[in-house]
């Protein structure tokens, strides 16, 4: 009886040891939850608004043929229901930055397609700057968890960057968005928990992301020609996007070599 007894004690200690090892409580399970029904509610609000018809070919795209598809069928679609067609591709897009999905990629190719250089270019902007304000917002309620249990070693190089910089924060923050120095889904996780302050983050963000936005804009208006993901960023464009992260972060390099 007391083998059964001390073996039935490891199994709760056990089962209370699975339990205490997930990152997030009840009520920050409850926030997430609450903002994927509120996508969810207003992507059905778009769908209802929408005629009758087949739209089996309404997927997330994965490859560059499954968003040929999903352009040629949109196509027919914009110029009778444009409100429609960016709201929800607004809310989708700002759905998959907030949430940390990967395929952005392809929606930024998919506005240039649609919409042309300029208006494509403002509304990836703007979607990727949204998508990024909510993930950050929401990971200042549950993202120190996740954060610590994903990438503890990222986040503590992190963490020191900001304090060493803090007097040139939004070249540093710059610098990170127009390179490829850490992943932005990263950043946009991380930077409330360093304490970057969210002017600085949304300033970094809108204006950091215009070039890559441009270069992926530019390339949705040839999407036939594409062959895969890598034709996006050639030699020249790589290397001026590292330039002008450089020139950005250049004051932040200059100000420590003088202290």
């Amino acid at each position: 009886m007391g083998k059964i007894e001390n073996n039935n004690e490891e199994g709760e200690g056990d089962v209370k040891g699975s339990i205490s090892k997930f990152p997030l409580n009840f009520w920050e399970v409850t926030v997430a939850s609450t903002v994927v029904l509120g996508f969810l509610f207003g992507l059905m609000g778009v769908y209802l608004t929408m005629p009758a018809s087949d739209y089996s070919f309404l997927k997330l795209p994965r490859t560059l043929q499954d968003l040929q598809i999903l352009r040629d069928h949109l196509e027919d679609y914009t110029s009778d229901y444009t409100a429609q067609v960016l709201l929800g591709y607004c809310m989708v897009y700002i759905f998959m930055q907030t949430f940390m999905i990967p395929g952005t990629v392809f929606m930024s190719l998919l506005a240039g397609s649609l919409f042309g250089v300029f208006r494509g270019v403002a509304l990836v902007v703007f979607n990727a700057t949204a998508g990024a304000s909510s993930c950050y917002f929401l990971s200042k309620v549950i993202g120190r968890p996740l954060a610590t249990s994903l990438w503890p070693d990222k986040l503590l190089f992190f963490q020191n960057q900001v304090a060493k910089r803090r007097a040139r924060l939004l070249n540093y923050m710059l610098f990170l968005r127009l390179t490829p120095t850490l992943p932005n889904t990263f950043i946009n996780v991380a930077s409330p928990i360093v304490d970057v302050p969210y002017h600085t983050f949304f300033l970094a963000t809108s204006i950091g992301l215009i070039p890559a936005a441009y270069v992926t804009v530019r390339a949705g208006l040839a999407l036939g020609e594409l062959r895969s993901l890598g034709d996006l960023y050639d030699f020249n464009s790589i290397a001026t996007l590292f330039f002008i992260g450089v020139v950005s972060v250049t004051p932040t390099l200059v100000s420590k070599n003088k202290s």
